[in-house]
């Protein structure tokens, strides 16, 4: 069982027309501090690896580095993954909104079922999720996203931000159809999807084949 790596999980999101936050991947902190000035600051680093499963609980994520602390997140990482092989070091533009989980898993008996939850507290501890067996339409996408519990948060209960639910409806859609059609692929697992109300984009990512 291994991770994708980060270019094939590249070319998987765009043939199948997923949006994802402006990344690119590297060794060289020179290079990648480039790249953080080209896309804006604040920025995230993340250790990304075809073995390294928990990124987070090892210390190989920074969120909202600013231009002063940029040395440091990077220093700080590389020491948290010594001893890992890592294929290199993600930098990601913030994109802030709702954060939304989405994931596929490959059952032996009913194929891809597709999965779309709340992030945060709400799919940990409260479970909120919704499930579909593939393929779906927009239809059973939009169903699937209205059913759940804290569906209001993204609805724009209590004066809060309106989700461009169309964006997360074509998203689950698009990863029905790379489910059915990419056999090799295992499971994925798309948290925090960021939405807001123009669009949706993967923020992390995790492709299992």
């Amino acid at each position: 069982m291994n991770i994708l790596s980060f270019q094939e999980t590249e070319r998987i999101l765009s043939k199948y027309k997923i949006p994802f936050c402006k990344t690119e991947i590297f060794n060289s902190k020179e290079k990648a501090f480039l790249f953080a000035q080209k896309i804006g600051f604040p920025v995230a680093l993340k250790v990304h690896g075809q073995k390294v499963f928990h990124k987070s609980e090892i210390g190989g994520v920074k969120i909202n580095v600013n231009e002063e602390d940029f040395d440091l997140a990077w220093e700080e990482i590389i020491s948290n993954v010594e001893g890992k092989t890592i294929e290199g070091v993600l930098v990601q533009e913030m994109f802030y909104g709702n954060e939304v989980a989405i994931g596929m898993n490959r059952d032996d008996q009913f194929g891809p079922t597709i999965m779309f939850g709340l992030g945060g507290i709400f799919i940990e501890i409260i479970k909120d999720v919704s499930l579909r067996v593939a393929p779906i339409d927009k239809r059973e996408a939009e169903k699937m996203i209205k059913e759940l519990k804290g569906f209001k948060i993204l609805d724009g209960a209590r004066g809060s931000q309106k989700a461009n639910i169309n964006s997360l409806v074509n998203m689950l859609v698009n990863i029905s159809n790379l489910s059915l059609k990419e056999d090799q692929i295992k499971s994925i697992d798309f948290n925090p999807v960021i939405v807001n109300n123009s669009k949706a984009l993967v923020a992390d990512f995790r492709i299992i084949v």
